[in-house]
Order: C-alpha cells, then sequence, then structure tokens
C-alpha cells in the first residue's frame, strides 16, 4: 500500500507523475487509447471522438468554473466562434487543419476575454446571466452575417493531414484524441504553476486574493481567455468531425450539458471533467441500447424514449444529492478502498 512519496527534490516535487504506479496506468491507457480505434466498429469510434470533443470542451469550462469559481454559461457560443473560424478559413482560403484549429482556438479566446470583462464587477449567477446574453449575441451572429452563411450555416469539407483526407472515423480519431490528450496535459500543468494557483485563490476567496497582490481582472480575463480558447479548438474538432456548421449547432442547451457534466464529474478536478463528459455523452447512448434490446418494436421504443430521458435526468438529481462532489470523488474513494481493504479487521 502506498502511504506517501519521498521527494529528494524540487523536479520531484514539481513532477506531473510522482510514482511508479501513475505512470504503469498512463501507459496502460496510452496502450488503450492506441488499440482501441483497431477493435471497434464505426459506431464506437464516432462515440469516442464525440467523447474526446467534449472532454476537451469540459475541461476549459472547469479551468474557468471549477478553478477559478467563475459560472459560464457560454461555452457552446465560443465552441460556435471556433467551428465558424475553422469552417470559414477551410471553405474560403484552404488554410492548414492544423492552423485552422489554432485560429479558432484564438478567436474563440478574444471572444472569451471580451466576455470576461464584466466578471470584476458581478459574479454567480448575474455572471452567468452576461454569457447567457453573449451566446444570444454569437447565435444573432452566427444566424445574419453573410460570411457565416447564415441560417443555412457552412458545409466544411474534409480536414487534410499530410495530404491525408480525414473523412472517416477512424482517421479522425488519431488526429482528436492526441489534440484532447495534449489539451488535458496541459491543463494539468496550469495548476503546477504560478498562475493556476491565482486562479484557485480567486475561486476560494477573490477578496483575500487582492489583497495578496492578484489582479483580479487580469487573473479572471485570463481564465475566460483559456477557457474559451479551449472552446474554440473543441468546437473547431467538432466542425471538421460532424463537416457541417449552423446556427443551431451550438445552442444554449450544450452549454447546460457542459456544466452538468463538469458537476457531475467534480469541480475543480481535471479527472472530473473527463469522467464528467463521459458521462453525459455516454450514459444516454447506453440507455438507448438497452431500449433498444428490448422486446415489443418500434412500439415500446417510441413509449420509453421519454423514461429514458427522465432516467438520464434522476441519476444527474441523484449525484448533486447524493455525491455533490461528482465522479471523481467517488473514484477517489474507491482507490482508497482497494488500497486500505486488506488490512482492515
Amino acid at each position: 500500500m502506498r502511504i506517501g512519496t519521498l521527494k529528494e527534490s524540487y523536479v520531484a516535487d514539481a513532477a506531473l507523475f510522482d510514482s511508479r504506479t501513475q505512470k504503469v496506468w498512463l501507459a496502460v491507457a496510452a496502450a488503450l487509447l492506441l488499440l482501441f480505434p483497431f477493435m471497434a466498429s464505426d459506431y464506437w469510434l464516432y462515440l469516442a471522438c464525440l467523447v474526446s470533443i467534449n472532454v476537451a470542451s469540459a475541461t476549459g469550462l472547469n479551468i474557468l468554473t471549477g478553478y477559478t469559481g467563475l459560472v459560464s454559461l457560454g461555452q457552446a457560443a465560443f465552441m460556435g466562434l471556433g467551428a465558424y473560424t475553422v469552417a470559414v478559413l477551410e471553405t474560403r482560403l484552404g488554410t492548414p487543419f492544423l492552423l485552422n484549429l489554432l485560429a479558432g482556438g484564438i478567436v474563440a479566446m478574444l471572444g472569451g476575454i471580451v466576455v470576461g470583462i464584466p466578471s470584476l464587477r458581478v459574479k454567480g449567477l448575474y455572471l452567468a446571466i452576461a454569457t447567457i446574453a453573449a451566446s444570444f449575441i454569437a447565435h444573432f451572429i452566427f444566424a445574419n452575417w453573410k460570411f457565416t452563411g447564415g441560417t443555412a450555416g457552412l458545409s466544411v469539407p474534409p480536414a487534410r493531414l499530410f495530404g491525408l483526407p480525414l473523412d472517416t472515423s477512424f482517421r479522425l480519431y488519431w488526429v482528436i484524441v492526441p489534440v484532447t490528450v495534449l489539451m488535458l496535459l496541459g491543463a494539468a500543468n496550469l495548476f503546477r504553476t504560478r498562475v493556476g494557483r491565482a486562479f484557485i485563490a480567486i475561486r476560494d476567496r477573490d477578496i483575500s486574493a487582492e489583497v495578496l497582490g492578484i489582479p483580479l481582472l487580469r487573473y479572471k480575463l485570463l481564465s475566460f481567455g483559456l477557457s474559451s480558447f479551449y472552446a474554440g479548438v473543441a468546437g473547431g474538432l467538432w466542425a471538421y468531425f460532424f463537416r457541417v456548421v449552423t446556427p443551431e449547432s451550438f445552442p444554449l442547451l450544450m452549454s447546460i450539458f457542459f456544466l452538468a457534466a463538469i458537476i457531475v464529474g467534480g469541480m475543480g478536478s481535471i479527472l472530473g471533467g473527463i469522467l464528467g463528459a463521459v458521462f453525459m455523452t455516454m450514459v444516454p447512448e447506453l440507455l438507448k441500447l438497452v431500449v433498444d434490446l428490448l422486446p415489443g418494436g418500434n412500439e415500446l421504443t417510441v413509449f420509453l424514449s421519454p423514461v429514458r430521458t427522465v432516467i438520464f435526468g434522476l441519476l444527474i438529481i441523484g449525484f448533486l444529492v447524493f455525491e455533490p462532489h461528482g465522479l471523481a470523488e467517488v473514484w477517489r474513494r474507491i482507490r482508497r478502498f482497494f488500497h486500505l481493504w486488506p488490512f482492515r479487521n
């Protein structure tokens, strides 16, 4: 049983993975990610890509809400900014795939910084209302400006990497998953830096953080910018994955989806963003599979469809009531149990 970690240098203390066990599990996870596309069907590859996109966006929202304590209901709007940027660059300029993703993240980041300006004066529900207003403004732009294609939207040609068209879920998997992994590593490293610790100090008590010399507006805008950058890159991946971008692609309900994901997974935890996005994406699909396997034909499927939605809602409420710290805390309890169970009386 691991009861502690001896660290003999600052380098060891700052290491992201500080034990052999963590490195072994990391290697196992990497091996599974490498083998998965060769064993999975197109349906499961589709879900894996969708989960990865949602993980990237949820991680960005977790930086803002979970670590900095700023509530946002505009994550879908920032994803839309990234998606439309990618669509415009791809269809009208034909710029490289990776450059388009970077540009989508930067445009979304700039939009997030503008939306974050009121965060110095308002917070909580008032800030949430401000981000909702930004969502409506973004939707108006998407639906009425000519370069966005109006209500018809834009069709996105397949991304190309080294001359190879990424036109299947199998090929997109090798881009979407690595980009998401890099974003997760970046977020994990962020909170081992001065900037990340400033975010946490603002979340815990912003007035005390300001007394300690942390410039609130600068770090709040930086948090909004980083969160929106993650959303913009996720939106760009979404555009290449679905190959069409319309104003209805990023409704307010999607922002609520990501907020629910980090609440269910566990706010203020990188693992929480991952588990929450997986839960919110996969549970409806699994419930659908269960309903489809039941005997009774289409009539029973139509009857049980609203029941499936109710069950999904009850599961979310159950987490809020019985485990407010989310799935990440459930995982920590399981780890502690299996570390200790051989020595229980």
